[in-house]
């Protein structure tokens, strides 16, 4: 108590001199310095975006306080989302929202970005791949041989189902069809007689009332009904040729450099934020409108008819194996991934 009687005497003392010599000096003026502005793009229309990153990008300018802003924009707003990669590089945009795959990242991993042929089940597959299995140390390494941009972080979407306007009941029905899709579940599903189509994400729900696209491969079915594909495809298909979409968060690497650390990991807070709540909006929305939805009428290919794609997949994966060493070695985790969750049993795996 002496110590804190002797501490708040002499701060007080120091309080009174200090207020008597600011009477007689000039008045300090203290600029206001300017907040960190960040332009990020997603591969998300609005309606869509309200949820896959809105949420945590509003948290995030909120917390920030004033010392950084970031400027969300929406699918090809900006730049062409087939061009973001080279727009974060040189500076255009600051960060992204997208799957590797779709903004043609020059790394080899790209190809497993997006909806890459029965990887996964389950939206937990990614997370549990990333974070136990080792894709997390592969794709930072990928990324580190790339100059300009920063890979951040990866988390898991909804899966890949057919959304049409003719009923799709059997392998037959997919040939000839003309479907907007990503480009390695496109180069997968054309062995099966898919057209795979590449349109800017806004036109597509007038390219299906048009006729210019006989279907979406690009989604669940919480995404078709959010974004208003439901209310021109009249039927959706309940087998799927991935559980859950991957996809990441980049960064222009010398606007991540300069971001103050305790920035850095608000960020990275926002983005863990982001990836939670995708986890139970789709898992719960995939359930829910299944079961209540009422736009799309519900149907399924035979299991036994069905195997015949999960087994192309798998030589699908071999033929990329084949492209390069890192590839072989996602490959392999894969494929170790699948064995183990299948000995593991239900709930991870169901016979």
């Amino acid at each position: 108590m002496t110590t804190r009687r002797h501490l708040l005497k002499t701060a007080g003392a120091a309080a009174v001199a200090a207020a008597g010599t600011a009477t007689l000096a000039a008045p300090a003026v203290h600029a206001q310095k300017a907040p960190i502005k960040w332009r990020l793009q997603t591969y998300a229309g609005p309606a869509l975006a309200e949820h896959v990153i809105k949420p945590s990008i509003d948290a995030f300018n909120k917390v920030a306080n004033g010392e950084m802003v970031i400027e969300l924009y929406y699918a090809d707003q900006l730049v062409p989302t087939g061009e973001l990669f080279r727009a974060m590089q040189q500076g255009v945009i600051d960060a992204v929202q997208s799957d590797d795959d779709s903004i043609a990242a020059p790394v080899d991993v790209a190809v497993f970005g997006g909806y890459f042929p029965f990887a996964t089940r389950y939206s937990l597959d990614v997370p549990t791949l990333f974070h136990t299995y080792g894709l997390k140390e592969i794709w930072q390494e990928a990324y580190s041989e790339v100059k300009g941009v920063t890979w951040l972080s990866a988390g898991a979407w909804d899966p890949c189902h057919f959304a049409t306007k003719d009923p799709i009941n059997s392998l037959a029905d997919l040939k000839g069809k003309r479907v907007f899709t990503f480009p390695t579940a496109g180069r997968f599903l054309s062995r099966f007689g898919v057209v795979p189509v590449t349109l800017p994400w806004e036109d597509v729900q007038v390219a299906v009332q048009t006729g210019e696209l006989d279907g979406i491969a690009w989604s669940g079915i919480t995404e078709d009904y959010t974004v208003g594909w439901a209310d021109v495809c009249n039927h959706f298909l309940t087998n799927n040729i991935s559980g859950a979409w991957c996809g990441s968060y980049f960064v222009n690497t010398a606007k991540w450099e300069a971001l103050p650390e305790h920035l850095k990991s608000l960020y990275m807070l926002c983005i863990d934020s982001s990836h939670y709540y995708r986890q139970h909006w789709y898992w719960g929305g995939e359930a829910k409108l299944r079961v209540e939805g009422t736009k799309m009428k519900l149907t399924t290919i035979p299991a036994e008819e069905w195997q015949q794609v999960e087994d192309e997949a798998y030589k699908f994966w071999d033929e990329i194996a084949a492209e390069s060493e890192r590839s072989k070695r996602v490959v392999d985790i894969l494929k170790k991934y699948a064995e183990d969750m299948k000995k593991a049993g239900p709930p991870y795996r169901y016979a």
